[in-house]
């Protein structure tokens, strides 16, 4: 009896409330482009300037795509420090996450070996990005690229779905002791 064949692309998921999950999504695009793999990013509710990985990716020629409105309320007088997070899922935010969602579509279409959708997880457990609506657009995923989903909270359906699924769990963190984010480290 023969083995049958091996996908040619695997979903991935990386979730839970540990840190590490984008991390690890820029990781393998790293490694992927290394081998001169094809690799897009998608940054789902993640809009502003506030993230250093984009300027690397720029250099490195990534094709990345950021959705989302600013999350961070800048407060100008208080050096190094960034501004408060603003919680709440407003219509505009759900807009973004659908222009995050046909902008995933449309790169289904090209010849991606990788493609990160960051922060999707997070975005459907939200509300930003209907659950049904990315299950109708993973239904165009014909498995010839990797997809690597990140953020809290996946889906029990998503997970279901998963070639790989892997759980950050925190052991320890200092945010535990209040100290805030950090430039270079969190984001």
């Amino acid at each position: 009896m023969s083995k049958p064949s091996p996908k040619k692309g695997y979903l991935h998921v990386y979730t839970g409330d540990g840190k590490g999950k984008t991390t690890a999504a820029l990781g393998l695009a790293m490694r992927a482009l290394g081998h001169k793999k094809k690799v897009a990013i998608i940054f789902f509710d993640k809009g502003g300037q506030n993230y250093g990985e984009r300027s690397i990716l720029k250099k490195l020629k990534i094709p990345f795509f950021v959705t989302g409105l600013n999350r961070v309320i800048e407060r100008p007088n208080k050096k190094n420090k960034i501004g408060k997070f603003r919680f709440g899922v407003t219509l505009q935010d759900k807009v973004e996450g659908g222009r995050g969602i046909a902008i995933f579509r449309n790169l289904l279409k090209k010849k991606y070996d990788m493609i990160v959708l960051d922060e999707i997880n997070t975005s459907i457990a939200l509300g930003v990005v209907g659950h049904h609506d990315f299950l109708s657009a993973l239904q165009e995923w014909d498995h010839s690229c990797e997809l690597i989903c990140t953020g809290r909270n996946a889906s029990k359906q998503l997970l279901e779905m998963a070639d790989l699924v892997t759980e950050m769990v925190p052991q320890k963190h200092y945010f535990t002791k209040h100290i805030p984010a950090r430039k270079g480290i969190e984001y």
